[in-house]
């Protein structure tokens, strides 16, 4: 499902059909002042990452998921926020 979801998440769908769900119980540890959360080998091999890199955190109707972090796709949304925020009313009325 993370590869999934790393797949469809930069080809712009958050599809959820034929998809075949992994469920793995993970155990939150402390980390200094904070909590996380260690992730086994191969689903850092699934999200393509290791040690030092970042995942960006998608909040979902469906749930939270994991992906790489993508700056270029970052940039992308910061953009697409802004204009969001800057054209509200227009993009408002758009949508009715």
């Amino acid at each position: 499902m993370l590869d999934r979801c790393y797949n469809e998440c930069y080809n712009g769908r958050l599809l959820e059909t034929d998809v075949t769900t992994m469920t793995r119980k993970l155990k939150l540890t402390a980390i200094g002042n904070s909590t996380g959360v260690v992730l086994p080998k191969d689903l850092l091999e699934k999200l393509r990452v290791g040690k030092g890199d970042e995942l960006m955190v998608l909040e979902t109707p469906d749930g939270i998921k994991l992906t790489a972090y993508d700056p270029e796709f970052a940039r992308q949304m910061e953009v697409a926020e802004k204009v969001m925020r800057k054209r509200r009313a227009l993009l408002r009325r758009l949508a009715q």
